[in-house]
């Protein structure tokens, strides 16, 4: 379906099927603005449109902005779940409520497929024969783990396919330093290692007294054989193995993984924010915890909100505990139970526990989550102003509706020499540093910066038209790539003729997109902006300014950054670089034999040949390259 101006809402309420699916809402510049599922399309998507019930001032904005609406119908609510969720994820719609976090936790994983296993950090949990352990909140926790069992029991971490390049290549420096066995060379057998690899993932299953008693007896032998270096080294492995043996258990139920989950909800306005504090407990033991901002969350329960987050927390988390421990029933307790069972493969139970240990650690998450609001909510206001606020002033400044996405361009050269241009994307106030882009410049010699700026445009709009042309054709999503979305507001590093060559070559593409030039003083500090013919002076002590300033210095690093870049290439170019035949091997050789390019040059061919690399043959070719 697409955006029609005929679409009237009111008959197609009535057309609404009585089944489970998605409805999706769009405004009147085909925008999605919201996603949502229903038990029954009919009575869900109506609801929207009846007179106001209390439903909140968000909900009422919402409404407001519906142009039209479209809706997938699905087989069960089940189904209608797991689509609304990709779509959120995909969309990001500004009134869903929004996980911010999108974290992914990584595991320690043990390669037992593999002839001789090796451990290694993984952030998915695949269904293979490789064993995991996990989730871990600390990434650095999990590099220390693996390096002190690594270095415990001399296991390797090299990509080296074994049995199969046994004795193809020398043994790494770990096995000289005496932190790897060596199953490389050959001399240790499978059986030998396994019983290593299994020592260790019985200190990943928390079976410390073997570990223990293990280093002790080594600790003690280097010591008896007055080998005091190395005793020293087992002791310091014994101590951080005890440090972590200390870990204090949370639950009276062993071998239980669990998450438990509390809620702070901000209710002040529409824009509200919750935290969601979660604590990780697996095989009984609390390995961490982590708290998570959901936005847009005005207008919303707390019930409502945990559930969104626990249908987004999960959607994404490879690992789903047997059990979820709640501070409130949710509506669709019993729904998202049957999901994450299903992905799961195993029942997982949603529990709002009422007395005892269990209603003590919701509680504590609880009070948690209602610190870190406390604590955090003047930062996220401090935050919202330098980011979100600053972006309103600009757009207020310019008369502009919205400049959401933002881009800045600036050329980079010294005295025309590689020239290099830059852009650089601000959305909603904040760097969008994957879609930064770089271009080396083509069709133009010397410092001619306006000819240069003109390329730069040309070359990322004419990508984009193209590219929204071939997804058009092809049925797909226009809002993907970084080429492929235009901005909302371009700012020129410069004043007039920086804005009129963009404007020039804006008019050329056919777009209408807004263009400002960042205007400096004798100083070079940002004075005003360049909009519609005529200087605009900005407060130098608000926001906007201060945005418009940041931007200016990002765009200004990142065009540098890639001219140095290209500087230092070319400075570390050499003349053997150029003679045909010398590759990289040959040339080492040569640097390895004279102490200069002079000497290269003094030598003649019988010298040349001199060495093993070099042919005769090539010794002449060299010889020649300098002396004709």
């Amino acid at each position: 379906m697409t955006l029609n101006d005929k679409f009237d809402i009111q008959e197609e309420l009535n057309k609404l099927p009585k089944k489970p699916g998605v409805y999706i809402m769009h405004d009147s510049r085909d925008a999605i603005i919201y996603i949502g599922k229903a038990k029954v399309l009919h009575s869900r998507v109506r609801s929207y449109f009846r007179a106001n019930i209390g439903r909140g001032p968000a909900i009422d904005q919402m409404v407001r902005q519906i142009a039209w609406f479209e809706y997938i119908v699905t087989d069960s609510e089940l189904e209608a779940l797991i689509l609304e969720n990709n779509l959120i994820k995909e969309h990001r719609p500004k009134y869903n409520t929004l996980l911010v976090d999108d974290k992914t936790y990584p595991y320690i994983k043990v390669t037992m497929d593999e002839a001789y296993p090796r451990i290694l950090i993984s952030r998915t949990q695949k269904k293979d024969k490789a064993k995991y352990f996990g989730p871990f909140t600390s990434a650095a926790a999990v590099r220390d783990t693996i390096e002190l069992l690594n270095h415990m029991y001399g296991l390797r971490d090299c990509r080296r396919v074994l049995p199969r390049d046994i004795g193809a290549e020398r043994p790494c420096l770990n096995y000289h330093m005496q932190r790897c066995i060596g199953p490389c060379t050959g001399n240790v057998s499978e059986e030998e290692y396994r019983g290593r690899v299994d020592l260790a993932v019985q200190f990943l299953t928390g079976n410390y007294d073997v570990i223990i008693k293990d280093l002790t007896g080594r600790m003690q032998k280097a010591s008896d054989d007055m080998n005091y270096e190395e005793a020293m080294r087992w002791r310091d492995l014994l101590h951080s193995v005890k440090q972590v043996a200390q870990k204090q258990k949370m639950s009276e139920g062993v071998g239980e993984d669990k998450d438990i989950l509390g809620i702070a909800l901000e209710e002040e306005n529409s824009d509200a924010d919750a935290v969601i504090q979660t604590f990780f407990i697996r095989d009984g033991r609390l390995i961490g915890r982590e708290h998570f901002y959901m936005n847009h969350v005005g207008g919303k329960t707390r019930q409502e909100v945990l559930s969104e987050f626990m249908k987004q927390f999960y959607a994404g988390t490879p690992f789903i505990p047997r059990t979820i421990m709640i501070p409130e029933q949710i509506d669709d307790i019993e729904l998202i139970s049957q999901w994450l069972t299903a992905r799961k493969e195993q029942k997982v139970t949603i529990l709002v526990p009422q007395k005892g240990q269990k209603e003590k650690l919701v509680e504590l998450a609880q009070q948690n989550a209602a610190l870190i609001l406390s604590k955090d909510r003047e930062r996220f206001r401090r935050e919202e102003g330098r980011t979100i606020g600053a972006v309103k002033e600009i757009a207020g400044l310019l008369n502009l509706k919205n400049a959401d996405r933002m881009e800045s361009y600036d050329i980079s050269n010294i005295s025309g020499f590689a020239n290099v241009g830059s852009m650089v994307v601000y959305e909603k106030g904040k760097p969008k540093r994957s879609d930064y882009r770089k271009f080396r410049i083509k069709t133009v010699a010397g410092p001619d910066d306006y000819a240069c700026m003109r390329e730069v445009l040309t070359r990322r709009f004419t990508h984009g038209i193209d590219e929204r042309r071939a997804r058009n054709e092809a049925g797909l999503d226009q809002e993907l790539g970084s080429f492929t979305k235009f901005p909302d507001l371009i700012l020129m590093d410069g004043g007039k003729g920086q804005v009129n060559i963009c404007l020039s070559v804006l008019e050329e593409l056919g777009l209408d997109i807004p263009v400002a030039g960042m205007v400096k003083d004798d100083n070079h500090r940002t004075r005003g902006l360049y909009f519609h013919n005529e200087e605009i002076p900005i407060d130098t002590h608000g926001e906007g300014f201060k945005l418009i300033t940041r931007i200016q210095d990002e765009t200004h690093r990142f065009a540098i950054e890639y001219h140095r870049s290209l500087r230092s290439k070319a400075q570390v170019h050499s003349r053997l670089d150029d003679i045909p035949g010398i590759g990289p091997a040959r040339k080492k050789a040569l640097m390895r034999t004279f102490d200069s390019i002079e000497e290269i040059m003094n030598a003649d061919p019988q010298r040349l040949s001199e060495i093993p690399e070099i042919s005769e043959q090539q010794a002449q070719k060299i010889w020649e390259f300098f002396h004709t």
